[in-house]
Formats: C-alpha cells, structure tokens, sequence
C-alpha cells in the first residue's frame, strides 16, 4: 500500500471513532440509573487514559527528539495556554461545543502529526492512529452527550461523521508539505501534547470521579495500557 493511502485510511478510520462514540452515546439505554451514569464515567475515564497515553508514549518522546528544551517548553506550555483560552471564551459565550472544540484540537494537530510521521519512516504513525481511534470514541461520546440538548442526535452524528474528514485533509498536509521540517511537525506534537494535557486535567478527570464507584478510575488505567501495549507492539 502506498504511503499516501495508508495516512489516508489510518486518518479517516480515526476520525470515523467520532461518530461511532457518538451512536453509542445516541443508543446508550441501560436499564438501571446507576449503571448508566457508572457507564459513562467509565467511558470518560477510559478516553482520559487514552490521551495520557498518546502524550507520553509518543507526541512528547517524538517531538522532544528534534527540539532544544527550550523551545520544547514553549511549544508545550503554548498548547496549554492555548487551550485554556478557548476553554475561557467557550465558557464566556455559553456554548455547547466545548467537547467537540477539544476533540477537533487534539484531533486535528495529531493528524498532521501522523502523515508527516509516515512520510519520515516512522512507525510512531500507526501507533498514533491506534490511539486516536481510542480517544476518539469517548470524545465523540463525551461531545454527543453535551450537544444533543441543542441538536438533534441524526444532525449531531452527520457532522461528527463529515468533520471525520479533517482527518485525511490534515494527515495528508503533514505527509505532503511538513515532512521535510521535522523541527516543524516536533513542535506540533509538543504544541497538541500541551492542550491534550490541559484538556485531561481540566475538563475529563474532574468529570471522570464518581463517588464509590472503583471501577471508573480502573478505566484510565485500561485506556493507558492499551496505548502501551500498542507501542510495545510496534516497538
């Protein structure tokens, strides 16, 4: 398979775990109340693991390895910062679209990430893919959840489904035009790295606890160990 094909597929199936956490959380339908809300914990929990997972094992080892430290710290405690302002004016505004803001931050930049990746040979792409699928479909979840007091759950899912090209689109940036700059696409992945990990501590851990309920942080650790174990695998 062609290397342009291959971030293509890898992009769009990552992007497509957006509109499949969407369906569950539209056909989620536990009969009893404490599980459905345990359930939902959990699955916020499990997506926060994930995103841990693809800050340590791969955008901060990858993009650590082409930047000074300085220029390292910049681009990650930018991420933050960056995030942290849209999380302030999203919450200025009222809006509903917090979660869907953070999937697309954090989607969009690993993508890019992902095609310059692959286009350089590494095999960091395949594992980043894995693990954007994986945070992907709690995000999806997470973000249905919040919109459908103001959308409709066929529309909430069509552009779930239709922003799952941004995926492809920036993947194949990256592959075409950022490639031949790793210091580039390094401090996009320290950049993405930042805002990830604002995102976890700031809006998924605090929604993630639940009370009695020990199973639900077990869920991070679930998500985590999958990224690793995906890592070891293409190691």
């Amino acid at each position: 398979m062609s290397d342009w094909l291959n971030v293509t597929l890898l992009t769009a199936l990552a992007g497509f775990a957006m509109p499949v956490g969407a369906c569950l959380a539209a056909f989620e339908n536990i009969q009893s109340r404490w599980l459905q809300q345990e359930f939902r914990h959990l699955v916020i929990a499990f997506g926060g693991g994930a995103l841990l997972s693809a800050v340590a094992l791969v955008l901060v080892p990858e993009g650590s390895e082409h930047l000074s430290i300085p220029a390292a710290a910049v681009c990650f405690a930018s991420g933050g910062l960056s995030f942290m302002a849209l999380d302030i004016w999203l919450a200025r505004v009222n809006s509903p679209m917090g979660q869907m803001a953070a999937m697309l931050s954090d989607f969009v930049p690993e993508s890019i990430a992902l095609g310059a990746a692959i286009a350089a040979g590494s095999q960091a792409g395949l594992l980043l893919a894995g693990l954007m699928a994986l945070q992907n479909v709690p995000e999806g979840f997470n973000a249905f959840r919040e919109l459908r007091t103001a959308f409709r759950p066929a529309t909430i899912i069509t552009a779930f489904s239709a922003m799952a090209l941004l995926g492809p689109v920036s993947g194949l940036t990256g592959f075409y035009l950022l490639a031949p700059y790793p210091v580039s696409v390094a401090g996009i992945m320290m950049f993405a790295a930042g805002g990830i990990l604002y995102i976890v501590f700031g809006d998924i851990a605090p929604e993630a606890k639940l009370k009695n309920a020990w199973m639900v942080p077990f869920g991070a650790v679930a998500g985590f160990l999958l990224g690793l174990i995906g890592k070891m695998l293409t190691g």
